[in-house]
Formats: C-alpha cells, sequence, structure tokens
C-alpha cells in the first residue's frame, strides 16, 4: 500500500467469474448464468490513513423471468467505492457513531487488499430478486399455461386468483 502514497493507481482487467467463488455458487444454484466475465475499471487512492477503491465492474448474465419463464439476458454494471482501514486501526469502543465513510467500509491486513469480496457483492448485489424479462410481462395462463406475452389463449381466469383461494369455503360461526 506504500506505492500509492504520491498518485492513484489505475487498476483494469477482465476475470473469469470462476475466479469469485460466491458468483460461482450463484451461478451453479442455477439462479443465473454469467456469459461474459468480469470487466473491472478500479482506481486506488489514499486518502489519508484510508485506502479509496474507486471503481465499477461490468458483466452480462443470462436469467429467466420469473413471470413467463423465458430466458433474457441483461448486464450489470455497478459502480461503487470502498474506503479500506487497516484492521488494527479499527476503534474498540461498544458505541461508535458512523461517518458516511464507514457505511462503505473494509479492513485489510497487510500489505495486499483483496478486493474479491467486495467486487463479488457488486456484482451479486445488481442481480434481480425476481427477474423479469420486461417490466410489462404478462406471464404465463394460470389455466393453460400459454405465454400471454405471444397470445391470448381465451381462458377465463376470473376467478383463478390465488391469493385468498384457502379462505373460498370458509364459513364464520357466530
Amino acid at each position: 500500500m506504500d506505492d500509492i502514497r504520491d498518485a492513484a493507481k489505475v487498476l483494469t482487467g477482465t476475470e473469469e467469474v470462476g475466479d469469485y467463488p460466491s458468483l460461482a455458487a450463484v451461478q451453479d444454484a442455477g439462479e443465473c448464468q454469467f456469459i461474459s466475465p468480469l470487466q473491472l475499471n478500479v482506481t486506488v487512492t489514499r486518502e489519508y490513513d484510508l485506502i479509496r477503491v474507486h471503481g465499477e465492474v461490468a458483466t452480462r448474465v443470462r436469467l429467466e423471468c420469473a413471470r413467463c419463464l423465458n430466458e433474457y439476458e441483461m448486464a450489470i454494471i455497478s459502480p461503487f467505492t470502498i474506503f479500506f482501514s487497516r484492521a488494527a486501526e479499527l476503534p474498540l469502543d461498544e458505541e461508535v457513531e458512523l461517518a458516511e465513510e464507514d457505511l462503505v467500509s473494509a479492513t485489510y491486513e497487510g500489505d495486499e487488499i483483496d478486493l474479491t469480496p467486495e467486487i463479488a457483492e457488486q456484482v451479486l448485489l445488481e442481480i434481480p430478486f425476481k427477474p423479469l424479462c420486461r417490466e410489462e410481462c404478462r406471464g404465463l395462463c394460470s389455466v393453460c399455461g400459454t405465454d400471454l406475452n405471444v397470445t391470448e389463449c381465451g381462458c377465463d381466469r376470473r376467478d383463478t386468483s390465488l391469493r385468498f383461494s384457502a379462505l373460498k369455503n370458509f364459513k364464520a360461526e357466530k
């Protein structure tokens, strides 16, 4: 870390998703498929006793739409700023007021900082919890399973709301 005292260091590169265990685990679980490696562009500067890492990670993923079950591709571009401090420099008090940089901070030991967990976290935060191929996706017919984005099936779906179906035959006693 002594080599960034005078000037910022710019780091760019391409990394395979397999080098990030948490991203590989998401892919192995079938939640998404990474179709391009991670593109990294990072600037590292020293700010007083902190190391500021500002950058962007980009990749492309293939997801399955939660409504129509069709696969689609999505670009992930995540800008980030993380402040690193030496592990020994953290206050040991029980109650500490956090500054803005504490909310996006991490620690390091020794002379190297491993950005792997932070970069993986940035990518994971961008993967949608409920992926949609498009916001206006109509999904599948709950009666016959037809993709309603492609064609209208003509089924009567008025009484197929499942939200309160468990209460359909409920009778309250007085």
